[in-house]
């Protein structure tokens, strides 16, 4: 395997210390915070850890498989290794400030892979597999039991795959499997006479689909559109605040608003 990894590596590109002062703006490595070096082929991490406090770093989309400089970044908080090749995560272990981690789309292929981080206390978001864009990993193949592990493993997660596990918020997603669970729908369109040819015109919806119905009450449905309600009210003061804190900011800087600022 590490024959195999080496053979992969060496076609693709290393970070230098010129690539990372022209990414990020820096003059030298040990100021350089946040980190943007998605979709650049890179294979070898090179003297990344040089950035000693660095503290967010987007990898996606590279040809990653080994992580032996990321060992050095003590004061990392947000790493995302989205679309990579990563087998092992040995050297994470030692990024002890790590809160969110993205390892969705590599090729973790069983939970003992995820044990050597089981130091990091302070790890709250956790995503092997994204939903929105169908990259996985192949332990992931035994969704949902492989989310309980994780949570068994990891206590302090609060987040798996984007989905709230426990702290505020994650009612809401149980909520929403309940509702999942007990809303169904009809897909039959025969008239139960069993007459119809199999190349017969079904109609494009159900009898009486168009009709009004009763309203049913559902307690289910009901504490849904409160909780959805209450957590849309948050965001919202949240994203005033938010927009008062970063404008007070700006002024107090004397600096004007990035256009090619991210968040993840």
């Amino acid at each position: 395997d590490d024959d195999d990894e080496e053979e992969e590596e060496e076609g693709g590109g290393r970070i230098t210390a010129q690539l990372l002062k022209a990414s990020s703006g820096e003059f030298a490595l040990e100021s350089i915070l946040l980190l943007r070096l998605c979709g650049r082929g890179i294979a070898h991490l090179g003297c990344l850890g040089d950035c000693a406090n660095l503290e967010w770093l987007d990898l996606s989309g590279n040809a990653i498989t080994r992580l032996g400089p990321l060992a050095a970044l003590k004061a990392l908080v947000v790493l995302n290794l989205a679309q990579n090749r990563v087998a092992r995560l040995e050297p994470l272990a030692s990024c002890h400030n790590l809160q969110s981690l993205n390892l969705a789309g590599n090729r973790l292929g069983n939970l003992a892979r995820l044990r050597c981080l089981s130091g990091l206390r302070r790890l709250e978001s956790l995503r092997l597999h994204d939903p929105r864009t169908g990259i996985t990993n192949p332990l992931c193949a035994g969704a949902p039991a492989y989310r309980a592990a994780l949570a068994a493993m990891f206590p302090s997660l609060k987040s798996i795959d984007g989905e709230r596990v426990s702290g505020r918020g994650s009612e809401l997603y149980q909520l929403c499997r309940d509702l999942d669970s007990s809303l169904g729908r009809g897909t039959g369109t025969s008239t139960g006479t069993g007459t119809e040819a199999p190349w017969a015109a079904q109609p494009w919806v159900e009898a009486g689909f168009w009709e009004a119905r009763v309203p049913r009450r559902s307690s289910i449905v009901e504490e849904a559109y409160r909780q959805f309600s209450e957590a849309l009210r948050e965001c919202r003061e949240l994203g005033r605040r938010a927009d008062d804190s970063i404008a007070q900011a700006q002024r107090a800087l004397g600096t004007r608003h990035d256009p090619g600022s991210f968040v993840f």
